[in-house]
């Protein structure tokens, strides 16, 4: 790819040249250097992929149901055939590692998967004489025109929670991939029109925040799927909601981890290590404090040393590369002021991830810990999202769970304990949406929800799983007498 490349949108099953002065550079985090320019397309191109859009739901929208899913099946194929050189575009805008990126892609292609069971999902409910003589049934029907923004951080699979899905309840869509990684949509765009998804079913448009904030505005999209920070989540549901739209506004979080005196503690410490640094601690799901309860604390934090130490840093698509780089300048250095700060704070560091042998080039850093953590230390409340773990103990878990209770994001949480006792209250009590047991990172299969609580999650109706085609459908009840 030339270093100068210019992105394109696709609208109404063509790729076009935005008419946007601004662009935003795409970085190979791993080298620094650019290797694309995104547009930042205006309100007008916003409006003519959904223009494209809304011509052509009426016919999508009569399209049977088992004519809709042939597309996805044939998507699926397509990216199961080019998996790993999407992969390899992953890591190559990202910085993820190869086995990370491939997996993110698996991920996204079971969400294709589980869309294609839409004649079955999409069935409603009927009763014959509710009363003399009356029956009613409830049916899904489509709503129109759908969009999705997505984050940086699994720039190839989260699109695909949301699009796969909204198509085959017979909706049409807008996707606006982030500016910073939008290399690997340009593909699945590419392999969805070799699908044969009808023009302007699927439409892409390239941009920054002038492009969320027409979305959001948008009088005939009908609802948006958005993942990202709490702040920018929250404000884009307020912003869609204000405009009469569902939304799904999927946020941040401060992800507890509770390890029990009685846990098998090193495959405990192997799962804690990989969700905190996995990724390079860029996702919504890592473990960002973990708490040892009780009389385990000195084996957590020995254990959680030797393994972060471990990590071998460098550029992801080096096949021994374990931790890869930040996404970009800016974001590393929002990271090393929240290492700072936790030092100024007065948390010990145990492993200073900014003295860690790495290249020269690119964006990166290596794993930080810090033990003596407290949750008036801005490392405990805000979200780092890179390889930063924090050490808060608790002497029981009732004291462990509060500590969670009391934070104002709730994403994902585990426990890590062989007692049936200890997990049970767990589950019961925690407030966090996605809950592990012996799971480092409690990420839902497909055929489940995905989506948090508190301040992490903005709306109703989470994504993908059965509650998608909730989502993305209407149900309509009908009384009849005859």
């Amino acid at each position: 790819m030339a270093g100068n490349e210019r992105l394109q949108n696709f609208i109404g099953g063509k790729w076009i040249a935005s008419a946007a002065t601004a662009t935003h550079p795409v970085f190979n985090p791993a080298t620094g250097q650019v290797i694309a320019e995104c547009p930042l397309s205006s309100a007008n191109e916003v409006d003519a992929a959904v223009q494209a859009a809304q011509s052509a739901y009426p016919s999508w929208r009569r399209t049977p149901v088992e004519n809709r899913i042939q597309p996805l099946f044939e998507l699926k194929a397509l990216l199961e055939k080019h998996a790993k050189e999407l992969a390899a575009i992953v890591t190559r805008e990202n910085g993820k590692t190869l086995s990370e990126s491939l997996g993110s892609v698996r991920r996204g292609i079971q969400m294709v998967e589980v869309a294609t069971g839409a004649p079955s999902l999409l069935m409603g409910q009927a009763l014959e004489d509710i009363a003399t003589g009356i029956d009613c049934e409830s049916v899904r029907q489509p709503m129109g025109v759908f969009a999705c923004i997505t984050p940086f951080n699994f720039p190839a699979m989260v699109p695909l929670w949301f699009f796969p899905f909204a198509v085959a309840c017979g909706n049409t869509f807008v996707c606006k991939p982030s500016e910073q990684t939008p290399l690997s949509q340009k593909l699945v765009f590419e392999l969805a029109q070799e699908a044969g998804f009808p023009d302007g079913v699927l439409n892409l448009v390239h941009g920054g925040r002038e492009a969320v904030e027409a979305i959001c505005d948008h009088p005939l999209v009908r609802g948006i799927s958005f993942v990202g920070s709490s702040p920018v989540a929250k404000a884009v549901y307020t912003r869609g909601c204000a405009a009469g739209k569902r939304v799904q506004a999927l946020g941040g979080a401060k992800n507890f981890l509770f390890v029990m005196p009685d846990a098998e503690m090193e495959s405990a410490l192997d799962a804690i290590s990989e969700s905190a640094c996995g990724c390079a601690g860029e996702r919504c799901l890592a473990t960002s404090i973990v708490v040892p309860v009780g009389d385990c604390h000195a084996a957590v934090r020995e254990g959680l040393l030797k393994r972060m130490q471990a990590l071998k840093v460098g550029d992801g698509s080096h096949p021994d590369t374990t931790l890869g780089p930040l996404i970009s300048a800016a974001h590393r250095e929002k990271v090393l002021a929240a290492i700072e700060r936790g030092v100024q704070e007065g948390a010990e560091l145990v492993l200073d991830g900014r003295k860690a042998e790495v290249p020269s080039e690119g964006f990166f850093l290596g794993p930080s810990l810090f033990d003596g953590v407290t949750s008036e230390m801005a490392l405990a409340r805000e979200e780092i999202f890179g390889p930063v773990l924090c050490i808060q103990r608790a002497d029981s878990l009732d004291d462990a769970l509060e500590l969670a209770h009391a934070h104002p994001l709730a994403n994902a949480s585990s426990i890590f304990t062989t007692s049936g006792k200890h997990a049970r209250q767990f589950r019961y009590q925690i407030d966090a949406s996605m809950a592990g047991v012996n799971i480092g990172v409690s990420a839902p299969m497909s055929f489940f929800g995905f989506g948090g609580a508190k301040g992490s999650f903005f709306g109703d109706l989470k994504a993908h799983g059965r509650e998608a085609f909730d989502f993305y459908t209407d149900r309509k009840v009908l009384i009849s007498r005859w």
